[in-house]
């Protein structure tokens, strides 16, 4: 994914059509964001003390990913990707190990994982998976929250990327 890839849903788009180009168009944008920076760079916090870092997001929207059209949609039994039950906010607690290469691959694998599991379904089928109150999820209500997800998150991005090295935009 790269910002040649990126642009906005057709005005005209059916539903359908117009929530997956959304998606696609703020997957791309966090892509953006991460363009052109070091592994040293893609890991610098935000704010410190806060381990808020470009890198560690790409991490959490991974599995957000793997979350919600996986587990939830899906149905599939996955443990976390980073998290651990000591740990559950793992994404975020980088190490020298960890790599774009990385978590740009497995967050690139989750999005095709995702799309796979939501080509099955119809706007309104409802998730095989965990619920809120006992009640499962519609494909529709996944994709608006995963672009309500990857929007709020994509603001973050926008003003750690600005610290890091003054870049702004889209």
């Amino acid at each position: 994914m790269t910002t040649e890839e990126r642009s906005a849903p057709a005005l005209d788009a059916a539903e359908r059509q117009m929530l997956e180009g959304w998606l696609d168009y703020h997957r791309a944008t966090l892509a953006m964001k991460c363009e052109g920076l070091t592994d040293a760079q893609l890991r610098e916090a935000s704010v410190p003390p806060s381990e808020f870092t470009l890198l560690g997001l790409v991490r959490h929207l991974a599995e957000n990913e793997r979350g919600w059209f996986r587990e939830v949609l899906a149905g599939e039994d996955l443990p976390p990707i980073y998290g651990t039950d000591e740990d559950p906010d793992g994404e975020f607690h980088l190490t020298e190990a960890d790599t774009w290469d990385e978590a740009r691959a497995t967050w690139l694998a989750e999005i095709e994982a995702a799309r796979a599991n939501a080509a099955k379904v119809e706007l309104d089928g409802l998730s095989v998976g965990g619920g809120r109150q006992g009640k499962p999820f519609s494909l529709r209500w996944i994709y608006t929250h995963m672009i309500e997800e990857y929007a709020r998150h994509n603001g973050h991005a926008d003003l750690v990327r600005e610290r890091i090295d003054g870049a702004t935009g889209e």
